[in-house]
């Protein structure tokens, strides 16, 4: 049986089920209402998509470690990006569709409604990362998490006929899902689900159902025994908390404004670099083909590898990274700099990934330099700095704040919601996600 004829007889025999139950008089009409047919699809529908994106996030988040340490054992593939970059523009060209816009489409998506977006967005995403990755491209993962978090509510939205307002719940319950799976952080990919389409604004009943969702991700996530980056390591626990000052306020505002401009130029550099590769070149394959080869020739011109990949961890002894940034010395003036730089390359071109992630690298290296300046605790302003630039870029500030509370704790929550809100709101109108409202 093929997969239209499926979902076709899946929507029959639901619908006769739901006639069937409304048929039956007064028993059927003292049924509470979320037991109808219709919420009753949805309900389902947000557990299928849930269980759903955890199990591919675990699956993801796997085969991301592997193609990560396989890169660093193997450095020389780095010289094969181009030549992949190439095949990845061909693949979204002649099979992707809609897909190739990613989470754009899906944000697109939220606001209309017209059910474009493919099923094939899922496998297509999940093996483009994964190739990016493995040659060396500075890209994250929560792109691809959400993308395949979205794609499988669209399908199941498809299949289960569900109402407008339903559907548009079930693309945030992906979302929520995917981002609370990939990341460990149910509470922030909740939030963030509900706060994405629209900057600065957002609606209390939307909530409950993105926390469910994100919960029920993240707990098929763990079912697998897939593990999350641990950041309670870095130093911003209880023992090291920050005694409030006059001094440290002035230093966590000068920050806080460093960040948001951080986050405005990222966004400004993606854009430029995007419309600079499509005048340059014309075809897709072309431009994947000379990012490439820009990333390694900057990798040449730095002298140093610390900027491919995820980043999350050091590619080798003394080198720079996420969690290198919470130690005093653990990042260099300009590695937020380059990393910016790699990441909108290589994204801009035709890689595949996410923001999210490199992003977390440039403010946690941006605040190692800046609280070292200032003489503040590095730890504090490396944390400040990873949640404040993705506030800045992403404009989410409140997912934000409680993504630093749920990764380091509530200790700092004071520092972590002022740092947001104010990179908020000097990072500009516009951010990485082109169809926020």
């Amino acid at each position: 049986m093929s997969c239209v004829p499926l979902g076709l007889w899946i929507r029959k025999t639901w619908r006769g089920c739901e006639s069937c139950e409304m048929n039956e008089g007064n028993q059927a009409a003292t049924l509470p209402p979320l037991f109808h047919g219709g919420w009753l699809r949805f309900v389902i529908g947000v557990v299928i998509v849930a269980a759903v994106s955890g199990s591919l996030g675990a699956l993801f988040l796997v085969s991301l470690d592997f193609v990560t340490r396989f890169h660093a054992v193997h450095p020389m593939m780095l010289l094969g990006l181009p030549v992949v970059g190439m095949f990845l523009a061909w693949m979204y060209q002649r099979w992707g569709g809609n897909a190739g816009q990613g989470t754009h489409l899906l944000v697109k998506e939220m606001h209309e409604l017209h059910g474009n977006v493919p099923l094939r967005l899922v496998p297509m995403v999940l093996l483009a990362t994964l190739i990016t990755h493995a040659f060396g491209g500075s890209a994250g993962r929560e792109g691809t998490a959400v993308q395949m978090g979205g794609g499988i509510a669209a399908t199941v939205n498809r299949i289960f006929s569900l109402e407008k307002n339903q559907q548009r719940l079930l693309l945030m319950a992906g979302i929520a899902a995917g981002f609370g799976a990939v990341f460990g952080t149910p509470w922030a990919g909740a939030i963030f689900a509900v706060e994405l389409p629209v900057r600065g604004r957002w609606h209390w009943r939307l909530l409950p159902t993105a926390l469910a969702a994100a919960w029920l991700g993240y707990a098929a996530c763990l079912a697998w025994g897939v593990h999350h980056t641990d950041y309670r390591g870095c130093g911003l626990t209880r023992d090291g908390l920050a005694v409030p000052s006059f001094t440290l306020g002035i230093a966590v505002i000068t920050a806080a404004l460093c960040f948001g401009l951080t986050g405005r130029l990222f966004v400004a550099a993606s854009d430029l670099a995007t419309r600079g590769f499509a005048r340059a070149w014309e075809s897709p394959v072309w431009r994947a083909f000379w990012g490439g080869v820009l990333v390694i020739l900057m990798v040449m011109l730095c002298g140093s590898a610390d900027y491919l990949g995820l980043g999350v961890t050091a590619m080798r002894d003394g080198g720079v990274s996420i969690l290198s940034s919470f130690e005093p010395g653990g990042a260099d003036d300009w590695s937020w700099a380059w990393k910016l730089l790699f990441t909108v390359i290589t994204l801009s071109s035709g890689f595949k990934g996410g923001e999210v992630t490199p992003l977390f690298f440039i403010g946690a290296a941006l605040g190692n330099v800046l609280g070292s300046r200032m003489g503040m605790p590095v730890e504090l302003f490396a944390g400040l700095g990873l949640i404040a630039v993705f506030a800045g870029a992403a404009k989410t500030p409140l997912s934000c704040t409680i993504l630093g509370m749920e990764i380091f704790g509530l200790h700092d929550a004071m520092w972590f919601a002022l740092a947001c809100l104010i990179a908020y709101f000097v990072s500009g109108k516009e951010g990485i996600y082109r169809y926020q409202k």
